[in-house]
């Protein structure tokens, strides 16, 4: 496929492997970013294989489109992945899709642009939509939000320790001048912060929580899950990469309890035909390896999970 990417995604290898990818096989691919998964899995594919690749981003598509667009084995939808079962119906893939790949997280181009709002580290406008031709900025939210709702996304999407303090100064801020930059609102934080971390920003998690909230991150990977056990064939296999302890922790349980299967009162003797296990885990947790960690610092709270589609 040649260069499809400017440079590899993290736990790139492992998660193309996990898939246990099939030539005949059809993938789908809920996070395109920019190609990188998405040129390996069709290198990895033979003529009769089909690739579905999704992402909530105009210019990930445009990207798509642009590097694929001739294969015909490989078609591209914008919207969440959390309409993973509407664009498998619409193509009439139900119960035949082999293996869900998602990289969950900001893209590094969308981190690397100051336009798209998402850093810190870069002045740009306070936007950090993924999809921004549409749904409400962080610049237009944090101007008309309550202390108290503001307090609430830092410390439920970002673990914020200094949730209500920060909300405070951000609403004090705010009368004072618009929070229309991403380096208002760090500098509002940092200021606000009365104890930074050793080796982190202390815009870090807010950002991250703002970002959540804004895109519905978390809503948007519950139903992308659920969704997966109805759109995988049997012996599918769904792999996850999560950044944070939110995400992950939202992966893990759902694993779990599909490998778990119904819930009976204990004592109750059954067999597992009657338990109806839905999935299978695979392997054990990924994480990055040291020496991507030290190429790829974003890497270093990667988490890799897979399991398999029981009949």
């Amino acid at each position: 496929m040649g260069d499809f990417s400017e440079h590899h995604p993290v736990l790139f290898n492992e998660a193309l492997e996990a898939l246990a990818i099939s030539e005949t096989g059809v993938y789908v691919d809920g996070t395109f970013g920019r190609g990188g998964h998405s040129g390996e899995l069709l290198d990895r594919l033979g003529a009769e294989g089909r690739l579905l690749a999704i992402d909530k981003d105009p210019d990930a598509v445009a990207h798509g489109n642009a590097l694929f667009g001739d294969d015909a084995r490989f078609e591209i939808e914008q919207g969440s992945f959390a309409m993973l079962e509407q664009f498998i119906e619409q193509k009439g893939l139900f119960g035949q899709v082999n293996g869900i790949l998602l990289d969950l997280g900001v893209s590094s181009p969308q981190l690397d642009r100051p336009e798209r709002g998402f850093s810190f580290l870069k002045d740009g406008p306070l936007d950090m939509r993924m999809d921004n031709s549409s749904g409400v900025s962080a610049a237009q939210w944090l101007a008309d939000a309550e202390a108290d709702e503001i307090a609430r996304v830092l410390k439920e999407y970002g673990e914020e320790r200094y949730a209500k303090r920060i909300a405070r100064t951000i609403v004090s801020a705010r009368q004072l001048v618009a929070i229309e930059t991403t380096a208002q609102l760090s500098e509002i934080v940092a200021i606000a912060n009365p104890a930074w971390e050793k080796g982190k920003n202390p815009a870090t998690r807010a950002f991250q929580a703002i970002r959540i909230y804004i895109n519905e991150e978390l809503d948007d990977l519950k139903a992308c899950l659920e969704q997966s056990l109805v759109v995988l064939a049997p012996g599918g296999r769904l792999a996850v990469i999560s950044f944070h302890s939110l995400e992950d922790r939202i992966v893990k349980r759902f694993m779990r309890d599909g490998e778990r299967g119904d819930y009976f009162p204990p004592g109750i003797p059954v067999t597992q035909e009657q338990i109806k296990s839905k999935l299978k885990r695979i392997g054990k947790v990924a994480k990055a390896s040291p020496k991507e960690v030290s190429r790829n610092p974003r890497a270093r709270s990667a988490v890799l999970r897979v399991a398999e589609r029981l009949a």
